[in-house]
C-alpha cells in the first residue's frame, strides 16, 4: 500500500490581487493628506461663516466625508481648532517673523519687511485677512487669544521696540507714537486686503492689485514717518 500523500496548498494564481487592507483610518501619507483636506475644509467654513457657527458636520460636508471621519481625526471642534492653529496659522505668522528677523534694527527695512511679510502671508494663505478680521478683531473672536499670546509678543512688541529706538535716534517724527505706528501698519495692509472686493467696486479700482497696495503703504509710511 503506497503511503498517503500530504495535500498541497492551492497554488497562487499569477497576478492575483494583493490582500485588501482592513477598513479604518488610513495610515502614513494617506492620513496626513486626509487631515490636510479636512483642515482646508475647516478653513473654508471658518472664513465663510465663522468658527462659532461652524459644526463638525459642516466641515464634513465641505470635505465630502462623514462627520464620523472628522471626529475620528480631531475628536471635537476644539481639538480641530488647536490643530489648525499649530499647522496653518502659526506657520503663516512665521513668514512675517522671518522677514522681520532679516531686517535687523533698521527702521525703514523693518517697515518694508512688515509690508512684504503681510503680502507673503496673503499670497500663500489667501484666507488670512478675512479670518483675522472675523476671529481676531470682532468681539468674541475665537482667535483673539492667539493674537495676545503668540503674535503680540513676537511681532507687535518687537516692532514697537524698534520704532521706539529709532525715534530716540531721531529717525522717526517725534509726534508719532510707536505703538500707534504699529496699528497704522496693520491698517495700511490687512484692512485694504480684507476689504478689497468692496473698495475696488465702490471706487472703480479694479486695476489696483496687491503690489499697488504695498507701494501705497510704503510711500505713505515713508513720508509720514520722516522727521521734520
Amino acid at each position: 500500500m503506497s503511503p498517503a500523500r500530504t495535500p498541497r496548498s492551492p497554488a497562487k494564481k499569477r497576478g492575483a490581487a494583493a490582500p485588501r487592507r482592513a477598513p479604518g483610518r488610513p495610515g502614513g501619507a494617506d492620513a496626513a493628506d486626509q487631515q490636510a483636506r479636512l483642515l482646508d475644509a475647516a478653513l473654508d467654513c471658518f472664513v465663510r461663516q465663522g468658527v462659532a457657527a461652524t459644526r463638525l458636520r459642516d466641515i464634513a460636508v465641505q470635505a465630502g466625508v462623514t462627520p464620523a471621519l472628522v471626529n475620528y481625526y480631531f475628536g471635537d471642534k476644539e481639538q480641530l481648532l488647536q490643530t489648525l492653529v499649530a499647522q496653518r496659522l502659526l506657520p503663516a505668522v512665521a513668514l512675517l517673523g522671518q522677514r522681520l528677523a532679516q531686517a535687523g534694527e533698521d527702521v525703514e527695512a523693518t517697515v518694508q519687511a512688515f509690508v512684504a511679510g503681510i503680502f507673503d502671508i496673503v499670497e500663500h494663505h489667501p484666507w488670512w485677512p478675512q479670518l483675522w478680521v472675523r476671529e481676531v478683531l470682532c468681539e468674541g473672536g475665537a482667535l483673539r487669544d492667539l493674537l495676545m499670546s503668540e503674535v503680540a509678543p513676537t511681532t507687535a512688541r518687537l516692532m514697537v521696540a524698534r520704532f521706539t529706538a529709532a525715534q530716540a535716534r531721531g529717525e522717526i517724527h517725534p509726534a508719532l507714537d510707536p505703538r500707534l505706528l504699529m496699528t497704522s501698519l496693520i491698517g495700511l495692509t490687512l484692512f485694504p486686503i480684507a476689504g478689497a472686493p468692496i473698495w475696488r467696486a465702490a471706487l472703480g479700482a479694479q486695476d489696483l492689485d496687491a503690489a499697488a497696495i504695498a507701494r501705497h503703504a510704503l510711500a505713505l509710511l515713508r513720508h509720514g514717518m520722516t522727521p521734520p
